[in-house]
């Protein structure tokens, strides 16, 4: 899928914007003064995919245990600062990779030309974020509410400081809870800019309610082609964040990311215990990190024609089933074997792919 052309920027070795793959970020939940425990999450995020990180820096021991988490940490990391100037400035001396730092809330110009003058020197991007909740009391009172034009307005406010001083290493947001104003914000920006956007639902909520408005949120702007790089915002372990980011953009075919599971809702045909199966199936896979399509279906008449792009599937009968590969059927096996020769079955195309490559 082609998406909207944007200008590139790198934040410590991750290319975004310019054609480059989406992104997937998330957000640390440790106390950034304890290094320890916050590198012990980055390394859990970065094993489930997570391409940046991004850190809160609330005071100075947090950025003072940026140090370590930067120097340890396997994937790029980003300083979530508000306000305060001398924060940003001790998170770049840290070994940043990135800032999110909005240029017109700490301060006057000169406080903002000591920030801007020290991510120059380390080629480090600045990230505007504009969220609903906190905008502006005079564009609250001009617009009567957070709309579009208030979020895409506050946010010129802020880009338009940093291009005075001939900084343009700036990607953008502009967030909130309200999906239909997360998708019309984002759609003007990018009719007005070509800065690569951040994009996400901010406030989404709990697994089950956060998984639904981020992949319509986040799903409508990146089928639109808008969007350079995105973080799911759930409550809870942020784990869940990537694996959902994987599953919006495995579902456009914008990234590939481990196992996709394909299984079918069932009908009056399915003489076979297809949710117990597919439930099974569901959590062997995600021991598995390679990208392979593996499907589950209710009966023989259509599963394996209805399945035939996936890698390897199962075909319930009765009290039995069909194990193919690319719609081909290879075996019929007893109910209670299934599972067990189709991981036989995926195994064999890993090692295939493997000898392949070498």
């Amino acid at each position: 899928m082609e998406r909207r052309q944007t200008r590139q920027l790198n934040l410590g070795g991750v290319k975004i914007g310019g054609g480059a793959p989406i992104s997937v970020q998330s957000m640390t939940n440790t106390r950034t003064d304890d290094a320890a425990a916050t590198l012990a999450q980055i390394k859990r995020l970065a094993e489930a995919g997570c391409d940046i990180i991004r850190c809160a820096v609330p005071d100075m021991p947090a950025a003072e245990g940026l140090k370590t988490i930067c120097k340890e940490s396997p994937i790029p990391v980003i300083a979530d600062i508000h306000f305060d100037y001398r924060l940003a400035l001790a998170a770049i001396d840290a070994g940043v990779h990135g800032l999110r730092i909005n240029p017109g809330n700490i301060g006057g110009n000169d406080r903002v030309a000591a920030v801007v003058e020290a991510a120059k020197k380390r080629a480090i991007p600045l990230r505007i974020g504009v969220n609903a909740g906190s905008l502006p009391k005079d564009l609250l009172e001009k617009y009567g509410h957070p709309t579009p034009e208030a979020l895409v307005e506050a946010a010129w406010r802020h880009i338009r400081i940093l291009e005075a001083m001939d900084y343009r290493n700036i990607k953008i947001s502009l967030k909130a809870h309200d999906v239909p104003l997360t998708i019309a914000a984002y759609r003007l920006m990018a009719s007005q800019c070509d800065y690569p956007l951040h994009v996400g639902v901010t406030e989404a909520g709990t697994v089950n309610s956060g998984i639904i408005k981020s992949a319509v949120g986040v799903g409508t702007l990146l089928a639109e082609e808008i969007g350079d790089t995105i973080r799911v915002s759930l409550t809870g372990d942020p784990v869940r964040e990537v694996q959902v980011a994987y599953d919006i953009l495995k579902s456009l075919g914008l990234r590939e990311h481990g196992p996709t599971l394909i299984s079918c809702p069932t009908c009056g045909r399915t003489k076979i215990n297809l949710e117990k199966l597919a439930l099974e199936v569901e959590h062997r896979l995600a021991g598995i990190e390679d990208s392979i399509t593996v499907a589950v279906m209710g009966c023989v008449v259509n599963g394996p024609g209805e399945a035939r792009e996936a890698d390897v599937g199962i075909a319930g009968g009765i009290n039995e089933g069909l194990i193919f590969r690319k719609g081909k059927v290879l075996k019929k096996v007893p109910e209670d074997q299934l599972v067990d020769e189709l991981y036989a079955e995926i195994d064999k195309i890993l090692l295939e792919r493997k000898v392949s490559q070498k």
